[in-house]
């Protein structure tokens, strides 16, 4: 089937609201708050996982599955609409910050499509050199944005500690120096990307 309509527990107007993006007169947004996997065979899956040593490759010893892909069937955060969006022109504040300063992470969303639409811009950080094992992408921030088809609008989401730090192994909070990596895009998978370094605070 081309799509999949699907809503969990969404009161006494769930009838209206389904009617609605059935007909078209509402082009649905809604975005996966969990990751469906292809086979039962997958689970547990979901997309902040942390690194393996034995990515899917074309090798003897690896992770992946003989039999189907070893991605998910729908990722989190993935949601189709009556309309297409694009990303480009990810931009950062600054390349190299200091422990505790924040970072701006600007990015311009373009509805690509025929009709109007609401798109969900998601933000995601991989800490690169953490001293503990770190997820492969953190959900970090999300922007929802109307557009109309054909036009652009520049949105920023602002990185701070909170987004950064993690717990060491002395189980204190920090943001530790390093190689940080983002992503925006319009779910956990692909999206435009850009780095940066933090640097330890001059004592």
């Amino acid at each position: 089937m081309p799509a999949i309509l699907q809503g969990w527990a969404l009161g006494v107007e769930t009838g209206h609201a389904l009617a609605d993006v059935l007909f078209g007169d509402v082009s649905p947004s809604g975005k996966l708050p969990v990751t469906i996997p292809r086979s039962v065979g997958q689970v547990p899956i979901y997309y902040n996982h942390k690194n393996t040593g034995r990515p899917p490759a074309e090798q003897k010893y690896t992770s992946k599955y003989i039999d189907l892909p070893s991605s998910p069937l729908f990722p989190f955060g993935h949601g189709l609409s009556y309309t297409t969006f694009a990303y480009s022109d990810l931009k950062l504040s600054s390349a190299r910050v200091t422990a505790g300063e924040a970072v701006r992470v600007g990015v311009t969303v373009t509805n690509s499509g025929a009709r109007p639409g609401v798109e969900v811009a998601q933000l995601y950080v991989r800490d690169e050199t953490g001293s503990v094992t770190r997820p492969v992408r953190s959900l970090a921030g999300f922007k929802r944005v109307a557009l109309a088809p054909g036009t652009s609008q520049q949105i920023e989401f602002v990185l701070t500690d909170r987004e950064l730090g993690c717990y060491g192994l002395d189980m204190r909070f920090a943001v530790e120096p390093g190689r940080f990596r983002v992503f925006v895009g319009g779910s956990s998978v692909g999206g435009v990307e850009g780095a940066f370094e933090v640097v330890p605070k001059a004592r």
